[in-house]
């Protein structure tokens, strides 16, 4: 980054853990798939890339992965009713996608003490306990529940037969390389504490083990491990979990804030937007601590922050993630790419290149590795499609993702006209 990009972002990390009373915070930026800058405040030991905090609720995100994981290989579908995987249980008529999105009208806990600050349970005692006023709230718009994600982790669960914790290790944490993000603490770690509001005095909160509710709240990480996830959720590694499904993850099921959309949720993942930007990504809070990750997958930049108290003052987490992450997409813009020559299109290409009429309109169909289609009046409108079959083909973005394009051909073999959703496409403006 460039050296005054990194000193704004070191200063906005010393006035967060100054100004707001933070025993200890660090930053960290992710640019290009890399960790490309970090800013350490406060702590004796000033805290650094490898040192854990519990991320909260950022443990949803791996929880939504996993789900998905397991949608992709066919053990469920995302319209599965709760009562398929947990049977008998009474809150059971909500959807696994209705959960993902907190969209299910579930409350917000589980009964009982306050599970961040107490002992957790099994995942038979949480389902022992559920009873249908927990479901009880109207399905009419976003909910947030902590409760869903504790149900969910118990669907993965009797699904394959395998704690959470176990699942989430094996199939995200070690292929991305996260040695350093664990179910529990592993040293060097930074305390958490709640600070005092008169005498700046601190009290270590206990690190309870949220048992059932881990799915909701329960890792603990680093800026190096978290960079890593930033960057997959930015250029997913489809080994891991198909890009369509990581997609999947960020598309908006439910709006936050419905006086000015700016805050909104997909399956798994928080959605911010600022400006004439969206932001994916989640924050999390366990006694003690607070985290951020953020990430804007145009540029392929993300930002994480932890601190080691449960408030900044005067400042939200999640405000300072998306601070830090607009202070580095509007200083350093991503890199315009060098055009290159291509190569020659395969045989039967060439017929459907160049200019296309519908509705008095003009279109341009061009070869770059994909056949490529795109209003002139609005070339940020993009339909690549890849073939599907004799003259048939299936678009993959833009406005008309998924649907299909058939080449009409004329008696003599010639392509006559492009069939895109019974738009008919012709050479001839005056035809179309």
């Amino acid at each position: 980054m460039l050296p005054e990009t990194v000193c704004r972002i070191d200063e906005i990390a010393a006035a967060a853990q100054a100004t707001g009373r933070v025993p200890s915070l660090v930053a960290g930026i992710v640019r290009d798939g890399a960790l490309a800058h970090v800013s350490g405040a406060g702590g004796a030991p000033p805290p650094d890339p490898d040192t854990q905090y519990r991320i909260g609720s950022i443990s949803k995100t791996f929880t939504a992965a996993l789900i998905l994981q397991l949608r992709d290989e066919d053990r469920l579908s995302l319209d599965d009713l709760l009562y398929r995987h947990l049977p008998g249980t009474p809150v059971g008529g909500v959807s696994i996608r209705q959960l993902l999105a907190h969209v299910g009208g579930l409350q917000r806990e589980p009964d009982g003490d306050w599970w961040e600050r107490s002992a957790g349970q099994s995942v038979d005692g949480l389902l022992a306990e559920l009873t249908p006023d927990k479901a009880a709230l109207p399905l009419h718009g976003f909910h947030y529940s902590n409760l869903a994600y504790g149900l969910l982790g118990a669907v993965a669960e009797r699904i394959t037969g395998e704690p959470w914790r176990t699942q989430v290790g094996k199939r995200l944490l070690e292929p991305l390389g996260m040695t350093r993000t664990t179910y529990d603490p592993a040293e060097p770690f930074a305390r958490g504490y709640v600070v005092h509001p008169w005498h700046g005095t601190l009290r270590e909160e206990p690190r309870h083990d949220a048992g059932a509710m881990a799915p909701a709240g329960q890792l603990w990480s680093t800026v190096t491990d978290l960079a890593r996830w930033a960057a997959f959720l930015a250029e997913p590694d489809p080994a891991v979990l198909a890009p369509e499904s990581v997609a999947q993850m960020w598309t908006p099921v439910a709006m936050g804030d419905l006086d000015s959309w700016t805050a909104g949720y997909g399956l798994g993942l928080q959605l911010w937007r600022s400006g004439e930007r969206v932001y994916l990504g989640h924050t999390g809070s366990m006694p003690g601590y607070l985290a951020v990750l953020a990430v804007h997958r145009a540029s392929r930049t993300g930002a994480v922050a932890f601190a080691n108290a449960y408030s900044i003052d005067g400042q939200p987490i999640g405000d300072l993630g998306l601070r830090m992450l607009d202070e580095v997409v509007d200083r350093e813009p991503a890199p315009v790419p060098a055009w290159r020559p291509g190569s020659a299109p395969p045989a039967g290409i060439a017929p459907l290149a160049g200019r296309w009429w519908w509705m008095g309109r003009e279109f341009e169909v061009g070869w770059d590795g994909e056949l490529v289609m795109r209003p002139l009046a609005a070339p940020g409108d993009v339909w690549r499609f890849t073939p599907d079959g004799t003259d048939r083909w299936r678009c993959r973005s833009g406005s008309n993702r998924g649907e299909w394009l058939t080449v009409r051909r004329a008696p003599d073999g010639g392509v006559a006209a492009l069939d895109v959703a019974t738009w008919i496409f012709t050479r001839d403006p005056d035809s179309s």
